[in-house]
């Protein structure tokens, strides 16, 4: 991905994620309620497009370009701490109390382990990143709030088709002269169908059907697999920090977002004995 910048990056992949939604969301649900849906609830879809997709991509690709992959993996991992955070703030109906404190504390100590031990040079990256979490964490409360009634494929084909064309006159405008590489575009259109497309049809219905709490879980999936993938094909090195900030993020997380809890576990150890 090192010859696009990232607006073009973003483009190319919401632009062919659009693209793909739209000829499947129709054949799902018949285009004429598809269009009804988007029609009344154009402005919740509006907001969610950026808050949840064209802002958090641009903070995500332009992090990439200062900090390795597997150091945003696990900063990307602490979207359900700032998930309780807003929650506690603004989204009432999502209880945040007593061990779910304690694991949001827990959780910024590890994200400021991690932004505190990069050089100079890549605090903003691992910025961006943290501001990526954050979006991600707000759009998925909002999306929960006040689109859990619109199907989900609407949801995907809306925010996303929102978002490209929010991303095109600044994809257009970095784009590069020469035409890219195959590796390149290979690595868009998976970015693009199977990354972008088929994944927020998933993940929308999981926000819909289980809440948005429960959907941020999948950022438990993201840390391990990513810094397998970096170390085997990047030949990304992880210190003791990287790891250290693991594992607070996800010990923060667990009791964060309720999977850890003394309630559970005396139940657990009652049902052994």
């Amino acid at each position: 991905m090192r010859e696009l910048d990232p607006a073009t990056l973003i483009l190319g992949r919401l632009g062919l994620g659009a693209l793909t939604l739209a000829a499947i969301v129709p054949l799902m649900l018949g285009g004429r309620r598809t269009f009804a849906e988007i029609r009344q609830n154009a402005g919740w879809l509006l907001v969610v497009a950026l808050v949840n997709v064209a802002l958090p991509f641009w903070l995500l690709s332009w992090g990439e370009t200062r900090i390795d992959s597997g150091l945003a993996s696990i900063l990307q991992a602490a979207v359900p701490i700032f998930n309780a955070v807003v929650a506690f703030g603004f989204f009432r109906e999502v209880k945040v109390a007593g061990l779910r404190l304690l694991g949001v504390g827990i959780g910024f100590v590890g994200v400021a382990l991690l932004v505190g031990a990069q050089p100079n040079g890549k605090v903003l990256g691992a910025l961006a990143v943290v501001g990526m979490a954050l979006c991600y964490a707000v759009g998925q409360l909002l999306a929960g709030r006040h689109l859990a009634h619109v199907p989900p494929p609407v949801v995907a084909l809306a925010t996303t088709a929102i978002a490209a064309l929010v991303a095109l006159p600044f994809g257009i405008a970095q784009a590069p002269h020469d035409v890219p590489g195959w590796k390149t575009i290979g690595s868009v259109v998976a970015l693009a169908v199977p990354g972008t497309a088929i994944a927020f049809l998933l993940f929308y219905a999981i926000i819909a059907g289980a809440g948005a709490a429960y959907a941020a879980l999948v950022t438990y999936l993201v840390p391990p697999i990513a810094l397998a993938y970096g170390a085997i094909f990047l030949g990304e090195r992880f210190g003791a920090a990287a790891f250290g900030g693991l594992a607070l993020i996800l010990g923060g997380v667990a009791l964060g977002t309720g999977a850890l809890s003394l309630g559970r576990l005396r139940r657990r150890l009652a049902s052994e004995a």
